[in-house]
């Protein structure tokens, strides 16, 4: 059994440590059931996730090198035409065309560009290696990542960095609530007695799952549909696992206008949604690993 450090219960008052009174201390704290397990991923599972946050560690630079290249064009005076969506290949066409009269300034806009162009060429690599690295990684893994996108606003690489954070839903989380609870989505509470207080959310989970889950939750804005796109991730996928995306359309789309007609904040409401999300994700990987464990027997 292995057990986080940080979740380990220790008096205030407690100065002295001895190898004698932390074995005492554990011993004592594991009779009572007061310690947190943790999962321990194996080989496989620790790779393909250093791959995935690496990917997202780029996508991070690649944004800095991105918001370093506008705020210099911004700065000198150079803005683009009225109606030039960012990023887009009229206006990298754009970006192509402007000219300094200054050679100082020249050099700084052709670094910041050739940083822009490495920077997206790195993520595509990264993008292309966890497609192929995928390719070989277990059933059960395979088939949450195939479930998942049956949900709206989760594609491939997001399916991927989701089923690789969670692991095995089956055994680490009995519930729903559970998942939840372990990406740190919860509001953080502060009550005694009569007086309830409720902050913002705790944070004391998985950043990088509650970073993609609330990224993909902004999905849930639009009236519930099955575009193109959607459609062609839906083949393969089981009826029910289907169905449950469905539901998630519905539901999560309602809960967003009733929190926006109340007033809410738009990226509180978005968390709310995320969480709301995560218990469709429980669901969705919960049939898919037992649709995979059934195959495995089965052959």
């Amino acid at each position: 059994m292995v057990v986080a450090p940080s979740l380990v219960p220790k008096k205030p008052g407690d100065r002295v440590k001895t190898d004698r009174r932390d074995a005492l201390k554990l011993a004592r704290s594991h009779r009572s059931g007061d310690l947190t397990a943790v999962w321990v991923p194996d080989e496989h599972s620790e790779a393909l996730r250093d791959l995935v946050r690496q990917r997202e560690a780029a996508k991070q630079d690649q944004l800095r090198a991105k918001h370093r290249l506008t705020k210099f064009l911004l700065r000198t005076g150079q803005r683009p035409p009225l109606g030039l969506k960012a990023w887009t290949e009229r206006y990298m066409r754009w970006l192509a065309q402007v000219r300094y009269t200054q050679p100082a300034q020249e050099i700084t806009r052709l670094d910041c560009m050739n940083e822009v162009e490495h920077m997206s060429a790195r993520v595509k690599r990264l993008e292309e290696a966890i497609l192929e690295v995928i390719q070989v990684a277990p059933a059960p893994m395979q088939e949450v990542i195939r479930g998942l996108q049956a949900l709206r606003g989760v594609a491939h690489i997001s399916a991927v960095t989701i089923a690789v954070e969670l692991g095995n839903i089956t055994s680490r989380f009995e519930s729903a609530r559970g998942l939840m609870g372990y990406s740190g989505a919860f509001p953080s509470e502060d009550s005694s007695g009569k007086r309830i207080r409720r902050g913002g959310i705790s944070k004391s989970g998985n950043a990088h799952l509650r970073r993609i889950v609330v990224e993909s939750a902004w999905s849930y804005r639009h009236l519930p549909r099955v575009g193109e796109k959607l459609r062609k991730r839906h083949q393969g996928v089981p009826a029910e696992i289907i169905e449950i995306a469905w539901k998630a359309q519905n539901r999560l789309h309602k809960r967003y206008m009733t929190l926006m007609n109340a007033g809410k904040d738009q990226r509180k409401v978005m968390t709310a949604i995320g969480r709301e999300l995560l218990g469709f994700i429980w669901a969705i990987g919960i049939k898919a690993e037992a649709a995979a464990n059934r195959q495995q027997l089965a052959a």
